[in-house]
């Protein structure tokens, strides 16, 4: 994870998988600042991929009925609501004291007559200083002293398998059920899953899940069948606010450095993105995002690493081990007596 600058060419995960003609690595670029929470892409992405509902459970305290990344949630959107301490009044300036003038002439008072009932505030809300009987406030959230008050800040994201350039799940199944495309996406096909459930221990972000009741392994696809055909995945179609932007790997890299680069001139120096980055433990995410605030925070690893990146050493060790008996061994029964 960076800060936007200083980035690398994407890899091309395609080409190590033996894809010898193979267009641009195609991947995701999700700026969460410019996300309204509206879920559209969960809609689009279950109405396409025929992906099961799962119920409606707003868990409790929050408009995210999904809660998380699922078998049947291949896109999830989180809310995240962050209670900030209101502002601190800054105290009065003191300003000197006003040159005594002469007391002005007392003139008659006025007699008092009837006058017309006193309108409403500007925004509908009764003038005055009670409101719905409370003394000294104004309408929830529009009036009223800000001594004692909390202010929110509600943080949405889109999140979504990352399509790893190294990725775990492809190293531990056994069956060749999840694949590399020619795009550097990953694909689970359901056909050939077994249900064995290696892969879901395996992926850092704890994407993969299996679905209740059939065993197998699903998660996202990148809509392999629209690219393949020239489309657009289904979330970033239905996307209002293109929160969910597709295309090549390099160019949204290019436009994410950019788009870092403006927050941070306009005072938005929390601004970072996370995945994008080739030197990290996972050689980069064919999905990655714009952050505004630590990745802990949307509850994504801060430092994820391939989990089989130990495998290679380990089967080396075990070999050396085997051999090692082996040899042992046969050096045992050699010197036995005939």
């Amino acid at each position: 994870m960076t800060d936007g600058t200083g980035a690398q060419p994407a890899a091309d995960p395609a080409a190590d998988a033996g894809w010898p003609d193979r267009p641009p690595r195609m991947g995701f670029f999700t700026d969460t600042s410019v996300c309204i929470g509206c879920k559209a892409c969960e809609v689009a992405c279950k109405e396409w991929n025929l992906v099961p509902e799962q119920g409606m459970d707003l868990l409790g305290m929050s408009y995210d009925n999904t809660g998380a990344l699922t078998a049947n949630s291949w896109r999830h959107v989180a809310f995240i609501e962050q209670p900030r301490p209101a502002a601190a009044t800054p105290e009065p300036v003191a300003t000197p004291e006003p040159v005594a003038t002469p007391e002005p002439v007392a003139t008659p008072e006025p007699v008092a007559t009837p006058g017309p009932a006193a309108a409403p505030a500007g925004d509908g809300a009764p003038a005055g200083p009670e409101f719905l009987g409370m003394p000294g406030s104004g309408p929830p959230g529009r009036s009223g002293g800000a001594a004692g008050r909390t202010d929110f800040r509600w943080l949405m994201m889109s999140d979504v398998c990352k399509h790893c350039t190294r990725a775990a799940c492809l190293d531990v199944c056994p069956t060749g059920a999840l694949f590399r495309t020619e795009f550097g996406t990953v694909v689970v096909q359901e056909d050939i899953c077994n249900g064995c459930g290696y892969c879901i221990p395996a992926c850092p972000y704890g994407v993969i899940d299996q679905r209740r009741g059939d065993g197998r392994a699903w998660k996202c696809t990148l809509c392999y069948d629209r690219i393949g055909a020239g489309m657009t995945p289904a979330c970033a179609q239905a996307c209002p606010t293109e929160s969910i932007q597709y295309g090549p790997l390099d160019e949204l890299r290019d436009r994410a450095a950019g788009r870092v680069a403006a927050l941070h001139e306009a005072g938005v120096a929390d601004a970072r993105l996370y995945g994008h980055d080739p030197a990290d433990g996972v050689g980069g995410d064919g999905a990655f995002f714009l952050l505004l605030d630590e990745p802990e925070v949307y509850g994504l690893p801060p430092d994820p690493v391939v989990t089989t990146r130990d495998l290679p050493r380990m089967w080396r060790r075990a070999g050396l081990a085997a051999l090692t008996m082996a040899a042992a061994a046969v050096v045992a029964f050699a010197g036995r007596p005939r």
